[in-house]
């Protein structure tokens, strides 16, 4: 296409130039012509706190070509080039960015990043000099636009930490670390088998898998790069994630044991990424190793199913080098020192990448880990045509470990209720039961039956393993407007699911606030909530203190959790 277009100018431009056999045969291209660019700041000073907001927005008028013979249209060759410098004349470096629309806006990350890369100070205002470069072909002089300087702060990039974003590219506080800033990033990581991820660098360069089958471990920071995976075994990886080779490894570590004046095998907390031991301390210093064997998957093995022999072996042990607990590949004494004798864990903690720690605390009790949501793949795979974790129930009773929420069920094959978003093999199934109540089995053979197509409230308990299923109607209801709770309030469906919408009146502040009950005279299951979100029995909703009395809309959203009051 490049070879056409350049082809097309030149016969245009051998046309303008030059006469044809006959009169009026001159045929000229025109219209190429300076652009006015405009910005909507002089003076930027940004923050890391802020990096994710828009920081500056460019826009731009363009040339239109036009031919001069009327029954000709002008060919698209017109390539417009963004030129950003810290040189007024553009005889420095100078990054560019070519431009298919009229406008250019950055976040404070990409433009702290430009101005990095251009030799700015952090801390210090620098001038930035932004223009245009408009051609119609690589072979003619561009015409450039007016210059816009904007004076930029800048602020330290921190290229040391390395965040881990899950498959949708959202933060989830997991990190790796380069201790010199090389792009080099390890640390240890809890996944679940098959877990999908990205990798964030502090410039906001965002790493994924280079998007060609068969190269799992292969990186590439591309827009179309895919999430990367981990093999098909869950449990402690570390993790050396090397962007500038652009490949990662993957070290599965199954077990950790204990050697010396103790001796077992530690066990795996995954989601806070620790290992423990409970122990008997008969002395107040005791020397241990500790020691497994490992299974290394990167480019050259592929991730396998994680249960066959592509990995490579791989020793690990864990060593002191100063007062720093590092990774080896064999052991040395660790030394554990407690203030007296009696019961106490283990813990050895690789959840901060720049720190482990190895330390025991008084007490035997084992960590109980309380996740905030629950999820139920396969719930509405007639709706979207796969498993997925898309539908989440929140916590609301952390004693019985109960959770609910309103879910637009239509399942073909039933489903299962699974205790971490992408984590296929923590689930519970089937116990017993139908499609509207039962008792659940952890990783028991069958689905829990789906109940026919609708809308419902699921309520879970795994403290009690129970699950039961509500249907609700067209209608929903608020009570406790002006202290009155009577069912005279209601909320209808409007046509997008699991909303409901109707008019509320009040003359002023009900002493204990409104809820909203989802079905006629039944008291038991309610939505509390503040602040425009929903909780089930959660506290009752108080924004009629804050209200002129009057007559609002309300309209709840029990999908999403959500409601609003407008007047």
């Amino acid at each position: 296409m490049k070879t056409i277009k350049h082809f097309l100018i030149a016969i245009l431009s051998i046309a303008a130039f030059t006469g044809c056999e006959k009169d009026g045969d001159l045929i000229t291209l025109s219209g190429l012509e300076q652009s006015e660019l405009m910005a909507t700041e002089s003076t930027v000073v940004l923050t890391q706190e802020t990096s994710a907001e828009h920081a500056l927005s460019l826009a731009w008028t363009t040339s239109t070509l036009t031919v001069s013979n009327p029954n000709m249209s002008a060919p698209n060759v017109l390539s417009t080039t963004l030129q950003v410098s810290v040189t007024e004349d553009f005889s420095g470096t100078i990054q560019e960015s070519v431009e298919d629309n009229l406008s250019h806006t950055y976040t404070g990350a990409q433009l702290n990043t430009v101005a990095k890369n251009l030799g700015a100070t952090p801390g210090e205002a620098t001038a930035v000099y932004f223009r245009l470069a408009a051609s119609v072909g690589d072979n003619m002089e561009p015409v450039y636009s007016n210059v816009v300087t904007v004076n930029i702060t800048t602020y330290e990039i921190d290229m040391s930490i390395g965040f881990i974003l899950d498959s949708e590219q959202q933060a989830t506080g997991v990190t790796l670390y380069s201790a010199d800033s090389d792009g080099q990033y390890v640390g240890f990581m809890g996944a679940t088998s098959w877990y999908n991820f990205f990798l964030k660098e502090g410039d906001g360069t965002i790493w994924g898998n280079d998007a060609v089958s068969g190269t799992a471990f292969e990186t590439s920071s591309d827009d179309g790069s895919w999430n990367c995976w981990f093999p098909g075994l869950g449990g402690c990886y570390y993790v050396d994630f090397n962007t500038n080779k652009k490949n990662w490894a993957a070290t599965y570590i199954p077990t950790l044991t204990l050697t010396g004046d103790l001796t077992g095998e530690m066990t795996f907390d995954r989601p806070n990424n620790k290992w423990t031991y409970l122990f008997t301390a008969t002395s107040t210093s005791m020397t241990i190793q500790i020691a497994g064997n490992g299974k290394r998957f990167n480019l050259s093995t592929g991730a396998g199913d994680g249960t066959d022999a592509v990995a490579e072996d791989q020793p690990v042990a864990f060593v002191m080098n100063g007062d720093q607990l590092e990774l080896a590949s064999a052991g040395s004494d660790l030394t554990i020192t407690v203030p007296q004798t009696g019961e106490y864990t283990l813990t050895l903690d690789l959840s901060n990448p720049t720190a482990w720690t190895l330390e025991a605390v008084e007490g035997s009790e084992e960590p109980v880990v309380v996740n905030p949501y629950i999820y139920l793949p396969g719930v509405d795979d007639g709706i979207s045509g796969t498993w997925t974790f898309d539908n989440a129930l929140p916590l609301y009773n952390e004693d019985a470990l109960a959770y609910a929420g309103v879910v637009n069920v239509n399942s073909l094959w039933g489903y299962t209720i699974n205790i971490e978003k992408d984590n296929w093999d923590d689930e519970y199934t089937l116990a017993s039961g139908d499609g509207t109540s039962g008792t659940l089995v952890y990783q028991g053979a069958d689905n829990i039956p789906a109940p026919t197509a609708g809308l419902y409230l699921v309520d879970v308990s795994l403290s009690g393993l129970t699950y039961n299923l509500t249907t609700l109607g067209n209608e929903i209801w608020v009570l406790g407007l002006d202290d009155k709770w009577e069912f005279d309030v209601p909320l209808t469906a409007t046509g997008t699911v699991g909303e409901y919408s109707g008019q509320i009146t009040f003359a002023g502040a009900s002493p204990w606030g409104f809820k909203i009950l989802l079905a006629f005279d039944d008291w038991d299951h309610y939505y509390g909530g503040a602040n425009g979100e929903l909780y089930y029995q959660g506290g009752n909703i108080t924004d009629d203190a804050s209200l002129a009395a009057g007559t609002y809309t309300m309209t709840v959203n029990l999908i999403d959790g959500t409601y609003s009051i407008t007047q």
